[in-house]
């Protein structure tokens, strides 16, 4: 089990994101934590000084790639990352019309864009140093397109893609990169769902999770296992079935 002292982690201020931030806390590690909602985002780092963590945190917007870029390098400088989680991420889309499609734009900028700009300002060191983690929070809804989520759905999709390929791009610098794929937790997003949820859990369940997978460097970090396997059930029907099986 790898012990992680310096974490960037994006979406920190509530769900999967403020869970992680408060178990990865303690005495010896350092979090730099990004965050949209600033009062929510300073409970947080509250209750992670209050374990004795040394804390660090910025409200910004994750598709600004030159400031988060300058924040990311500052923090490292100030101790040498060696886990980042880009875990930011939004479903924006709300029914079947499209509209202009800049809700679907902006989720794809968010959730893609945002992880590029979160972890590759972090990479050159990391190499140089031969030493750190990567998790990239993708979904098991980025196995295949559903209907009324075609931004958030493509997003997570390549997040996924994105993972799997630095995973093995990355073999040889010593830096692990594992794909987080979780099923529907308790988060701002599900909050805004109206259909069912099975297998709904916690964050802090999520959390545990996540943390156990990073620490053994998991190429895939997918759960719920029930949905998981619903989800390779449906990735082996033929598409034109499944499709039909969605609504199409």
């Amino acid at each position: 089990m790898t012990p992680f002292r310096s974490i960037v982690l994006t979406g920190a201020s509530s769900g999967i994101g403020a869970a992680l931030a408060r178990d990865y806390a303690s005495k010896s590690v350092r979090l730099a934590l990004i965050g949209r909602d600033a009062t929510r985002l300073a409970d947080v780092a509250t209750a992670c000084r209050d374990k004795g963590a040394d804390v660090a945190t910025a409200t910004i917007d994750i598709t600004e790639r030159a400031t988060l870029e300058a924040w990311l390098q500052r923090q490292d400088a100030e101790r040498a990352v060696d886990l980042v989680i880009a875990n930011a991420g939004v479903a924006l889309e709300k029914g079947r019309d499209l509209g202009d499609g800049e809700s679907l734009r902006r989720t794809m900028a968010i959730n893609v864009d945002g992880t590029l700009n979160t972890i590759l300002p972090l990479l050159p060191a990391m190499r140089a140093r031969r030493v750190g983690q990567i998790g990239i929070v993708s979904s098991l809804a980025g196995f295949f397109g559903l209907p009324q989520a075609a931004g958030y759905n493509a997003s997570k999709a390549a997040g996924r893609v994105l993972a799997e390929s630095l995973r093995i791009q990355l073999k040889a610098d010593k830096v692990g990169v594992s794909a987080i794929c979780p099923g529907f937790v308790e988060s701002a997003i599900t909050r805004g769902n109206s259909f069912p949820m099975p297998f709904l859990m916690t964050a802090e369940r999520a959390s545990n999770i996540i943390r156990r997978g990073l620490a053994q460097n998991r190429a895939r970090i997918a759960f719920p296992l029930p949905t998981k396997a619903a989800v390779w059930l449906g990735m082996a029907l033929p598409g034109g079935l499944t499709s039909r099986l969605l609504g199409g």
